[in-house]
Order: structure tokens, then C-alpha cells, then sequence
């Protein structure tokens, strides 16, 4: 098996803030990687890494430089996986890169989708994407707001100075549309995150609060407030994996699985098995992302109740084209390739 990786900065189409991040960017950086193996099939991958799990395009090269490609095979994903463990703790970024990758050529390799291979198969004209407004200035959240017009549920980053301004400044553009809203861990005590949601409640038309309050908060404070909230409440920073599954069922209504914080699709897989089987609603989220991810990210679209996959349509230079996403409707019906992850480069 060879592997071959690059460093690539996705160009938002406006500038990007959270209420967890430092000042916003206009850039987001990601590494793709390619395994390509002896009879020449070529999986596709990609990182990326997040600040808020310590991790960026440096660490995850870092990580890649010492991946020994010949110990990576299409036919064993999971052994795969254990020798990428072994290389070093944590590093979700990489690994997700690289088992999208394995994904991706043991798809190509059986003649099949990956989603087939997981034997969940893929319901057209079901799942539908939110559209992610992040924090900034009233006006321009109005403008935000108007170029998603077409999309049907929007996702408002809060957790910031001005969540009342921005709120009412999407509802002067889209009065009853569904909103989810996303704290980003910005409010820091159980009776601010509670205050808040009682507000955001009043409104009518919002469907769930992300990660409220800091992931790390007492699980006490939280389940005090998932017992309170009139609104559904979410984990995201909260759930990185399997192993905060019991936890997250105690302090939440639902869970928020990212596949850069799983570490690939067979993570993603086995942290939505498990919130579901705990009885939490499920969704699969993204960072600012290419059709790589985005695309890996539908394939396991049946194991969820909402969808945040919409990295993808945030930037402006995306070298990649997978699943469609017109209209807020995700789409493999005229995806480019018929097998694996369905992605090929726009080059």
C-alpha cells in the first residue's frame, strides 16, 4: 500500500466564528490523504482537525509521516485501525482521514457504496441538512440568512454578546423557518445555560440547544438541566465516542456524532449504535469540511435523526464533488462514482 498526503486551505465564503473559537477565520486548514494500493484502487480521505481537541494540520502531518502504509490493507479495516492506535493516543484527525480512505478503497474494491457495506443502504428524498449561520453582526446575519433561502432548517451559532440581536435579526428574514441552535459550550452555568433556553424557547420554532454548557461541566449540572430545559438538549463536545455514552444519556436528549471526533466512519458507526441503543436521538455533525467528509458523513445518514453536514457549502473552493445537497436534500442520486465513497476530484 502507498500512502500520499497534502495540506489544503478551504476558503470560507464568510468569515466563521463560534462562541468556543478566538476571533473567527476566512481559512479553514485540512490535509486529504490517498492510499492506493497494488492493483492501483485509490482511497480517498480527509482531516479536519480541531483546536478544541488540540489537534491541527501540523499534528495530523506529523502523525501521517509515521504511518508505515505497508501495516494498512483494504481487506482488514479494523486491524488497520489497531496499528494506527498503536502509532500514538488520540490523533482523531489523521485516523479519520485514513479510515475514510480504507473505507473508501475496500468500497471501490467489493464494487459497492460504503453505506452498502455497512448494510444501511442510503433513502433518497429523506435526509435533509441544516444550514449553519455562525456568529457575527446583526446585518450580517440578515445576509446569511437571505443566500440560505433555499435551505429549510437553519443552525444559529449562540453563546456570544449579541444571541437576542441575532436571533431576531434572522427571524426579520425568515419569520417561521426551523432553527436549531448551537451554544458551542458558551454558556458556563446551569442557571445562564437554563435563562437562555427558557428565552430561546419563546420562540416557537426551534428545535434543539447544542452543548449548552461546557463538556467538562458536572454531570449533576447537567442532568439538573436536561430535567428543566424546554427545549431538547445536545451533546457535541460532549461526545467524542463510545466511551461517553452512559454519561451523555444521563445529561442529554440527544448526541451529535462527528466523524473527525471518532476518528473515521467505523467510530462514527459504532457512537451512533450506542446513543441510539441508550435511547438518545442521534445527528451527524461536521467541521468546515470538503465533499470528502461530507459525502463519508451521509453514507452512515440512516443511523441518524437530524443532519449537520454542511461544511461543504460553506466554502468556496471545494476540489472534491460527492453527495449532492440542493436545497438542504442530501443526494447520492448524481454522485460520480457508483462504489466506495462516491467522490471524485473536481482536477
Amino acid at each position: 500500500m502507498k500512502l500520499t498526503f497534502r495540506r489544503f486551505d478551504l476558503a470560507l465564503a464568510h468569515r466563521w466564528a463560534i462562541a468556543s473559537g478566538a476571533g473567527g477565520t476566512n481559512v479553514f486548514n485540512v490535509a486529504f490523504v490517498e492510499l492506493t494500493d497494488g492493483s492501483g484502487i485509490i482511497g480517498r480521505g480527509e482531516a479536519a482537525p480541531s483546536s478544541r481537541y488540540e489537534e491541527n494540520v501540523d499534528s495530523t502531518i506529523a502523525f501521517l509521516e509515521h504511518v508505515d502504509a505497508k501495516r494498512l490493507s483494504f481487506d482488514d479495516i479494523p486491524g488497520s485501525m489497531r496499528y494506527l492506535d498503536s502509532i500514538a493516543e488520540r490523533n482523531f484527525a489523521p485516523k479519520c482521514a485514513l479510515n475514510i480512505a480504507l473505507w473508501d478503497g475496500a468500497g471501490k474494491k467489493a464494487g459497492r457504496p460504503i453505506c452498502e457495506s455497512l448494510n444501511l443502504g442510503f433513502t433518497e428524498g429523506k435526509h435533509i441538512t441544516s444550514f449553519s449561520i455562525g456568529l457575527d453582526r446583526p446585518e450580517i446575519i440578515r445576509q446569511k440568512v437571505a443566500e440560505a433561502e433555499s435551505y429549510p432548517v437553519l443552525k444559529l451559532k449562540v453563546g456570544g454578546q449579541n444571541d437576542r440581536e441575532n436571533l431576531a435579526a434572522l427571524r426579520a428574514v425568515a419569520p417561521k423557518k426551523t432553527v436549531r441552535v448551537d451554544a458551542n459550550e458558551g454558556w458556563k452555568t446551569k442557571e445562564e445555560a437554563l435563562k437562555q433556553i427558557e428565552w430561546l424557547a419563546k420562540d416557537g420554532h426551534l428545535e434543539f440547544v447544542e452543548q449548552p454548557m461546557p463538556a467538562n461541566a458536572s454531570p449533576k449540572d447537567l442532568a439538573w438541566l436536561k430535567a428543566r430545559s424546554p427545549l431538547p438538549i445536545m451533546a457535541d463536545e460532549a461526545y467524542l465516542s463510545v466511551a461517553d455514552v452512559e454519561r451523555c444519556a444521563d445529561c442529554y436528549h440527544a448526541a451529535n456524532v462527528k466523524l473527525v471526533k471518532t476518528g473515521g466512519i467505523s467510530g462514527a458507526y459504532d457512537a451512533l449504535k450506542a446513543a441510539r441503543k441508550h435511547g438518545l436521538k442521534t445527528m451527524i455533525g461536521c467541521m468546515i469540511e470538503s465533499s470528502i467528509l461530507i459525502s463519508a458523513a451521509a453514507h452512515l445518514a440512516e443511523l441518524t435523526d437530524y443532519l449537520d453536514i454542511d461544511g461543504n457549502l460553506l466554502i468556496t473552493n471545494d476540489p472534491y464533488r460527492g453527495a449532492s445537497s440542493r436545497n438542504g436534500m442530501i443526494s447520492f442520486r448524481d454522485a460520480p462514482e457508483k462504489s466506495g465513497l462516491r467522490v471524485i476530484s473536481r482536477a
